[in-house]
């Protein structure tokens, strides 16, 4: 299908590559346009997707419409695009923070759906949650599930529960990277080659996400057999609970979720 992004950065790329991977983008039918030369390059190096001489030649080609700008830029985009936006056109944004009132007041348009992905996307490994405006059909959500369930696990959840979703999923695969790139720190210190113990790290916390996913075990179940009584795992983990490790990450994923709410309200 065509699909027209309006603006191309990582996420937007990410998008790109795995719908395409997916093939439910034509690269010939799709467009991109970004105030960043730079990141439209890099957009069509990636994705193979040509990018437009601007919004309005997006708009033009395309009837499935990315919103991927900074939340800080989406109120000057919707100026923009408001004057040409029609019946036609499906608006989906996936700028954190920026709800669905707030989208409709700028496109003049109710037929929105706001969505908050994450950039696993780019390997077909995306958590996704969505929320659909008044005027979405029902067409449009399934085209929605469609398009993002494509690339990973799409949710669709009350608008009200998409903050948190961007403390937890979208900002989340960060936190992970600081959990693999800080065991493969312990590893190396234990006397692992660092190309090595990243690899190790990088496997076991894709293996650990697999168990929980595909055995429906509680995570506590799924700890308690790996740490037997008096072993080495029971001895990390209690080093990990004297650092305060989950208190930690409950703390990251609601300063991002109480983030989100302030660039929406900005």
């Amino acid at each position: 299908m065509g699909i027209g992004f309006l603006g191309a950065g990582k996420m937007a790329t990410a998008l790109a590559v795995g719908w395409k991977d997916a093939g439910l983008a034509n690269a010939a039918d799709c467009f991109a346009t970004d105030v960043s030369a730079e990141a439209c390059a890099a957009f069509t190096t990636a994705s193979g997707i040509k990018t437009a001489s601007g919004s309005k030649d997006v708009l033009l080609k395309c009837k499935t419409i990315i919103l991927a700008v900074k939340p800080q830029a989406m109120a000057t985009l919707l100026a923009e695009i408001k004057p040409l936006l029609t019946p036609d056109h499906l608006i989906i944004s996936i700028a954190a923070g920026i709800n669905l009132e707030t989208l409709a007041l700028g496109a003049g348009s109710t037929r929105l759906i706001r969505v908050m992905p994450n950039t696993p996307a780019l390997v077909m490994a995306s958590a996704t949650a969505f929320a659909c405006g008044t005027g979405v059909k029902p067409a449009d959500k399934d085209l929605a599930a469609q398009l993002f369930g494509a690339i990973g696990k799409a949710f669709h959840v009350p608008e009200s529960q998409l903050d948190a979703v961007t403390g937890l999923s979208g900002s989340g695969p960060a936190f992970i990277y600081l959990v693999i790139e800080a065991l493969s720190d312990g590893g190396v210190k234990a006397g692992l080659p660092r190309d090595l113990a990243t690899s190790l790290a990088a496997q076991t916390v894709l293996g650990a996400a697999k168990m929980v996913l595909e055995t429906g075990l509680h995570t506590g179940q799924l700890k308690d057999m790996v740490a037997s009584p008096g072993g080495t795992t029971i001895a990390g983990i209690h080093a990990l609970e004297n650092k305060g490790v989950r208190g930690a990450f409950i703390d990251a994923v609601v300063a991002a979720s109480l983030r989100s709410k302030e660039l929406g309200k900005s």
